[in-house]
């Protein structure tokens, strides 16, 4: 999956290449989508609990647009830790969907510092979780 293209944080054209030896967890999600709204919090605390050079919370918005209603929400849900990840030309979304990993938002994927797919996952989750944290801290390669 390393040729997966979204912009960064400082609305440069990146891929997933760009995250080369590092674990990422891949989330796309859209101001629209409820479940985006309702998992934003976890997803949030999951990069500040366990974000390192090691592993990162990679939540690319997928509106259409500019950028004034995404940055609202993600001050309106208190969204702190993450990266402001984005494409609005719905490219990253669609390149999933032809590959089958993408049924509808949000949808994360779990991707090892090779860029390969370890999981991936339609709908939304409790990522702050105890069994989320394990996730992460296997697909790292520790132990508990």
């Amino acid at each position: 999956l390393k040729g997966l293209a979204f912009n960064d944080p400082g609305g440069k054209p990146m891929t997933l290449a760009d995250h080369a030896g590092k674990t990422l967890l891949l989330n796309l999600w859209a101001t629209w989508c409820a479940p985006c709204r309702a998992e934003m919090p976890a997803l949030d605390a999951l990069q500040k609990e366990m974000g390192s050079d090691a592993f990162e919370v990679v939540a690319v918005n997928v509106d259409v647009g500019d950028d004034a209603k995404p940055k609202k929400f993600l001050e309106e849900t208190g969204v702190k830790a993450l990266g402001y990840y984005r494409d609005s030309t719905m490219a990253l979304f669609n390149d999933l969907k032809t590959r089958g990993l993408a049924l509808g938002l949000p949808v994360t994927m779990l991707i090892d510092g090779e860029g390969c797919l370890i999981a991936h996952m339609n709908g939304p989750a409790e990522w702050s979780g105890p069994d989320a944290k394990r996730l992460v801290v296997t697909a790292l390669g520790k132990s508990d």
